[in-house]
């Protein structure tokens, strides 16, 4: 089994072992997905480059689940009105995305060895996730899910599992010598595989389509806090090495159990 199935098979297991045990508890719960264009900051390209900034940009999905404190499931009634209960919800997530890399900007538009080594060059970011996010409703929950307003903004912050395979291939030949690799890159390619940890900010609404079921927006930041191969590569240049991150705008769907 690989590891991507092992994940999933495994949060499946807990998802269930959490439907039982929070059922039990008289909380609700919700479903849904996600997709959306990832914008992949990375090693690739010039730091603050616009077309770096536009041209890195893959795909993810996800698929998401809530803890809906706000109603109980064992009496189809709303629970006790706290401000927890109607402000938060906890959200679980499996996310997976693939960026394609190229080395864009000033020095690789260069018509010397260096331009045409960077321009040769191009790399896949492909990257699985798994985590926990707690999301703050300024507005009421209650009364978001009665229907008035239809418009329900949040603010999520979170922390996720990373597991990452990334890919640097060159049209020149193979990578890490100086005839096909820029020297800033010399002994700073690592593709094999690895784990991470991302810090995830999110800030979206929901948009309430009827009684079950909701529509998603959301903006989403994943910055890599302990590794910087995410996307395969590290340069030896202080001044243009940049931590791992990603900005992804996300649409989905959601449906209350």
């Amino acid at each position: 089994m690989t590891h991507p199935q092992k994940y999933i098979t495994t949060i499946i297991i807990l998802l269930g072992m959490i439907f039982t045990s929070n059922a039990q508890l008289g909380f609700s719960h919700e479903l849904g997905f996600i997709t959306g264009p990832v914008a992949f900051q990375s090693d690739y390209g010039e730091r603050y480059d616009f077309n770096t900034n536009k041209g890195n940009v893959g795909i993810g999905v996800g698929l998401i689940h809530y803890i809906n404190f706000a109603y109980r499931a064992d009496c189809d009634c709303y629970t006790g009105d706290t401000y927890w209960n109607d402000h938060f919800k906890i959200r679980s997530e499996i996310d997976y995305h693939v960026t394609t890399l190229n080395h864009l900007g000033d020095e690789a538009d260069k018509n010397s060895i260096g331009g045409l080594q960077l321009r040769s060059m191009q790399g896949k970011a492909k990257v699985f996730e798994l985590g926990a996010q707690i999301e703050w409703y300024p507005l009421s929950i209650r009364d978001f899910q009665s229907g008035q307003p239809k418009v329900a903004p949040y603010v999520g912050f979170g922390a996720h599992y990373v597991n990452y395979r990334p890919e640097a291939t060159s049209v020149l030949g193979p990578l890490g010598n100086p005839v096909t690799t820029f020297p800033t890159f010399i002994d700073r390619i690592d593709t094999s595989q690895g784990s991470a940890i991302a810090l995830v900010g999110d800030l979206g609404f929901r948009y309430k389509i009827s009684d079950l079921s909701d529509i998603l927006i959301s903006s989403k930041w994943h910055y890599y806090v302990d590794s910087n191969y995410v996307d395969g590569l590290s340069p030896n240049n202080v001044n243009n090495r940049a931590n791992d991150w990603i900005w992804w705008f996300n649409v989905g769907y959601i449906f209350y159990l």
